[in-house]
């Protein structure tokens, strides 16, 4: 199935801007769907998905910034 690019955004965060791909995609019984592509880094994405866009939209501002926090209190990530 295709996506397509509805939009795009950037989240400001601690003075960072994170850019936003918002896609629309049918389902194979023709509904839609809707989904947000984060980069935080290079190689590091955030995906998320819901059935509205409105509804997407206030996820991504409510859910990156609380990845972002967790991710500073968990610490560098270390290789095993």
């Amino acid at each position: 199935m295709f996506r397509t690019l509805l939009k795009t955004d950037a989240l400001v965060i601690d003075d960072h801007s994170f850019p936003i791909c918002y896609f629309e995609q049918r389902t194979l019984r023709g509904a839609r769907r809707y989904s947000a592509e984060i980069m935080l880094a290079p190689g590091d994405r955030i995906i998320l998905d819901d059935d509205s866009m409105t509804n997407l939209e206030a996820r991504t501002r409510c859910l990156v910034p609380a990845t972002l926090y967790s991710r500073m209190l968990a610490g560098p990530a270390t290789a095993a």
